[in-house]
C-alpha cells in the first residue's frame, strides 16, 4: 500500500502534570503520559519521556518549530519530533511546542537550552499535580494505508487512524466514542480526534493506539462510528 506524508492536527484529553526538575530554571515544561498506559501498565516505571510540552510566552508558528527543530537535530544528531501545540486547562490556554524523542528525563534541560538559542521564550514556572487538559497539535504524518480509510503511522508502530465522514464536537466525540467503546469486543485501546490537510481540503479522522491492532477491529470501530455519523 502507498506510503504519504501529510500535515494535519490531533486533539487529545489527557491528565497531564508538570515538570519540576530536569529542566531550566524558572520555566514551564508539561508531561503528557503514554497514551497506553491507561490500559497498559501505568504503574510500570518508564525513564524514557513519551511527550514533553515546553509552555512558551507568545504563540509560535508550525513552520518555524519545524525548521528549528531540523536545525536542532542536524546540529546536534538527534531524532527530535517538534510539533506546535495549544494546552486547554479549564478556561486558561496555553502556546507551547511539543517535543518526542527526548531520550531521558535529566536531557530536558539541555535540550529546553537548545530552543532557547533559536530565540524561544518560555513561559514562568507553574507546579501542578495531575490535570485534565485537552491538547491540540499540528504535526506531520507518515502514514501507509492499510485499506480504504484506514492507516498505520509509519513513526509510531501502535498507532493507527481511520476515516470518519464527518466532524464531531468534543462533548459528541466523547458520547460516540463511549458508546461505540460498549460495543466492540475489545474496548482496550486509547483513541483521540483530529484531521489530515488532503488534496486543498480536510478529511476528519481518528487517532487509535494499541499495540497490534488488528484491520478487523480498526474497520470494526470505524464502521461503528460511521453508523453513529450519518
Amino acid at each position: 500500500m502507498a506510503t504519504k506524508e501529510l500535515i494535519g492536527k490531533i486533539i487529545i484529553q489527557e491528565n497531564i502534570d508538570s515538570v519540576d526538575i530536569n529542566k531550566l530554571p524558572n520555566t514551564f515544561v508539561i508531561n503528557v503520559p503514554d497514551p497506553y498506559k491507561n490500559y497498559y501498565g501505568r504503574f510500570t516505571e518508564i525513564v524514557k519521556p513519551v511527550s514533553i510540552i515546553f509552555v512558551t510566552k507568545t504563540p509560535n508558528s508550525f513552520e518555524k518549530i519545524l525548521r528549528v527543530t531540523k536545525k536542532i537535530n542536524e546540529k546536534y544528531n538527534l531524532k527530535l519530533d517538534g510539533a506546535k501545540c495549544e494546552v486547554t486547562i479549564k478556561s486558561r490556554k496555553l502556546d507551547g511546542i511539543r517535543v518526542k524523542g527526548i531520550n531521558a528525563y535529566p536531557e530536558i534541560a539541555q535540550i529546553q537550552q537548545y530552543y532557547k538559542d533559536e530565540g524561544y521564550d518560555f513561559a514562568k514556572s507553574e507546579k501542578f499535580a495531575t490535570t485534565e487538559a485537552l491538547i491540540r497539535i499540528n504535526r506531520f504524518f507518515n502514514i501507509e494505508e492499510l485499506d480504504k480509510g484506514v492507516y498505520h503511522s509509519k513513526d509510531e508502530d501502535s498507532t493507527y487512524y481511520i476515516e470518519v465522514p464527518r466532524y464531531m464536537g468534543w462533548d459528541e466525540f466523547k458520547k460516540l466514542t463511549y458508546e461505540v467503546k460498549h460495543n466492540v469486543s475489545d474496548s482496550n485501546y486509547d483513541i483521540a480526534k483530529g484531521i489530515f490537510y488532503v488534496n486543498h481540503g480536510i478529511t476528519e479522522i481518528l487517532r487509535i493506539v494499541k499495540p497490534k491492532a488488528t484491520l478487523e477491529l480498526l474497520k470494526t470501530i470505524q464502521k461503528k462510528y460511521i453508523e453513529r455519523l450519518h
